[in-house]
């Protein structure tokens, strides 16, 4: 049941999974300075343009160590004050999660060895004969390759027990009977997946596969140290020299964004809210602090520090 559950929050998370991967830029990448600049912090207060009592926006990170997933007291107290909690989608509603089940295949019955050379194809299948994942090679011959993707990724995560902090902030949550929501459905984040060409899916795969124990393939680490550091603009920085990706930052960051902040408004004045999103979401000019700010909203920084809970000077 704990492998089911996991494989579910996968589906459900890959395609921000997907979006924070993109921050992770090549070795050799020109580094470029967001003219949007933040504190380095996860966790802010939104208030003003006619907001009674404030709500608040903090950046996640679906799958993390166990260790690393923790909440601090100002993190508590976010929780503690808002009256309903939203993620990316409701990961409270079991209907939908499992739904999200049927979403895994290509669609028109494509398969993976339709995508790749008969070489590149028996790249892969060796890859998961020496490498063993939560799924046998059998079934992932449908499955869309960004799913696969992340799948690798979970395999190679640096400890044994992982968490996610969506995971985490539901439970703390749940103890006052927090009202759970979700900013998108799974069908929407599934027809982002189907946007993006599963031929390019199926080469991004066979890159990360071909990448896997190559002196310097470390983005998962280093993806992790930067989020360890809230450090927004390094993330921003890094999304957008990724080669490869950027062509699909519209589609897998910046209008969801522009989406999610036209939604947001509503919510908040309706009751106080903690909106719960994948940190590379928040920062830069197209970041949903930015946004929310160009719509009047004032956006400060809170200390996300154990122990803390007092505001950024």
């Amino acid at each position: 049941m704990k492998k089911i559950s996991v494989i579910i929050f996968l589906v459900v998370a890959a395609l921000s999974a997907s979006a924070q991967k993109a921050a992770v830029a090549k070795k050799n990448a020109k580094e470029k300075q967001s003219p949007v600049v933040l504190e380095n912090t996860l966790l802010w207060e939104i208030s003003g343009n006619h907001l009674t009592n404030p709500s608040y926006l903090f950046g996640t990170m679906h799958l993390l160590c166990a260790a690393d997933a923790q909440l601090s007291d100002s993190l508590r107290y976010a929780i503690s004050n808002a009256k309903q909690i939203y993620f990316e989608i409701d990961l409270d509603n079991m209907m939908e999660t499992l739904g999200a089940m049927r979403y895994l295949n290509m669609n028109n019955n494509t398969k993976l060895s339709d995508l790749l050379t008969e070489e590149e194809y028996a790249r892969v299948t060796a890859y998961f004969k020496k490498n063993k994942t939560m799924l046998p090679m059998s079934m992932m011959e449908r499955l869309k390759p960004y799913f696969i993707t992340s799948l690798i990724s979970e395999s190679k995560f640096p400890c044994a027990e992982k968490d996610g902090m969506e995971q985490v902030i539901m439970k703390e949550a749940k103890k006052d009977q927090k009202p759970i929501n979700g900013l998108e459905t799974v069908q929407f984040q599934a027809s982002v997946f189907d946007s993006i060409p599963y031929k390019r899916q199926a080469k991004d795969l066979l890159k990360m596969i071909d990448s896997a124990g190559v002196a310097g393939d470390s983005s998962d680490i280093q993806l992790i140290e930067v989020y360890k550091k809230q450090d927004l603009n390094k993330m921003q920085e890094l999304t957008a020299d990724e080669e490869g990706m950027r062509e699909f930052l519209d589609l897998l960051l910046y209008n969801r964004n522009a989406n999610w902040v036209k939604k947001m408004p509503a919510i908040m004045r309706d009751a106080p809210a903690l909106f719960a999103v994948g940190a590379g979401h928040l920062g830069g000019e197209k970041g949903v602090i930015n946004l929310l700010r160009k719509s009047g909203f004032n956006v400060r920084p809170m200390k996300h520090v154990p122990g803390l809970e007092m505001m950024v000077n």
